[in-house]
């Protein structure tokens, strides 16, 4: 018997394939991901990881260079590498594959994404993002031991312990914040920096990811109990605070804070707000003030009244085209069908198919 499931996908695979005719993208592979039990938080993101094309790239390089590992030392990095080979080197150009490996491991790992809960799709890209980096990290570490293992024990040269190593997840999706804080007594400011995989935005209604980056950067004045301690006045004094980007990083990534605790509820609402999130980005809160620009090419969507249920579904820039992924389900949209997932002007709204999350290449090549 044929899988009903699999039947579906041959009719919309083909459907997408004469849609694309000529232009299917040469190389390029659409497949569409099973679902086992509320995975759809893990495919929407995997789709849209998968689209980042430097992250695949070096992905898949990593694949060739280690695919001879032993079982024994399978892990997140591993899987997820398989996978992405195991798409990329289909002999179809659409179909679906079950990236059961890789849910496996997930739930192996970590407990939260165990059960057939309904996961948040932001968690789950914060986690595998910050393990792909521990691995990578260990690795490096391990390497780096071996080529100084005639020399100290610990790893440390002349007594200095090194740096942690900039992987390539680092490359693609790392950015640099800077904290500046003005003394308003002796005007000294204050620098702290800090890095970012993803930038979480607080959103307002009919707004945009400009005015919200504007927020995000806005001036904060400390003062009552707020005061900051000046290290040159020696005591707390009022100031002036506020969140510079310092290095754009090449992959921006911009979670929008959909979903809010509400305490006379005692439990998260969802905002359904609409902000809108344009295909090109001009980045211009930096600290060096020169806008840095960026196109969008994934957006992770939120379908769904509330926090503890739903589901995700997945958009995707691809060679020029626009392809809506949904678990197994992939088929072609219309660039102006994206503005349907802004959100809404109305405070009470039956459309509930939010953007979330969203994914912004930089146009800046010498990243």
């Amino acid at each position: 018997m044929v899988d009903g499931t699999t039947l579906a996908m041959g009719v919309a695979g083909s459907k997408l394939e004469k849609a694309l005719g000529d232009h299917f993208p040469e190389g390029e592979r659409y497949f569409g991901l099973e679902n086992f039990g509320n995975t759809c938080y893990c495919n929407s993101v995997l789709q849209a990881l998968y689209f980042c094309v430097p992250f695949r790239e070096q992905l898949l390089e990593y694949y060739s260079n280690n695919k001879n590992q032993g079982e024994g030392d399978e892990n997140l990095l591993t899987c997820l590498a398989e996978l992405f080979s195991q798409i990329s080197s289909q002999k179809k150009k659409t179909g679906v594959i079950a990236p059961k490996r890789f849910v496996q491991r997930v739930r192996k790992e970590n407990e939260v994404f165990r059960g057939y809960m309904h996961q948040d799709a932001h968690e789950f890209l914060n986690y595998l993002l910050n393990k792909l980096v521990d691995i990578l990290e260990k690795e490096s570490h391990k390497d780096t031991n071996e080529v100084v293992s005639n020399g100290p024990s610990n790893g440390h040269v002349n007594g200095v312990k090194p740096e942690p190593p900039v992987t390539w997840v680092h490359k693609n999706f790392q950015g640099i914040l800077t904290n500046e804080t003005r003394c308003l007594r002796c005007e000294t400011v204050t620098a702290r920096d800090e890095t970012f995989l993803d930038l979480s935005l607080d959103i307002e209604q009919n707004s945009s990811i400009t005015s919200c980056l504007k927020n995000f950067s806005s001036t904060e004045t400390l003062n009552a109990e707020d005061k900051f301690f000046c290290d040159k006045c020696c005591s707390l004094q009022e100031a002036q605070k506020r969140m510079k980007i310092k290095k754009p990083p090449r992959i921006l990534v911009i979670h929008l804070k959909r979903f809010k605790f509400m305490e006379q509820l005692n439990r998260h609402k969802k905002l359904s707000y609409r902000v809108v999130f344009p295909l090109e980005l001009k980045l211009s809160n930096t600290v060096e003030d020169a806008d840095t620009e960026y196109s969008l090419f994934a957006v992770v969507v939120h379908v769904g009244s509330g926090p503890n249920h739903g589901h995700y579904v997945s958009l995707v820039k691809s060679h020029n085209h626009w392809l809506f992924f949904d678990d197994e389900n992939v088929e072609m949209i219309d660039e102006s069908a994206i503005q349907t997932f802004f959100g809404s002007a109305q405070e009470y709204s039956s459309k509930t198919d939010n953007g979330y999350i969203l994914f912004y290449e930089s146009l800046t090549a010498d990243k």
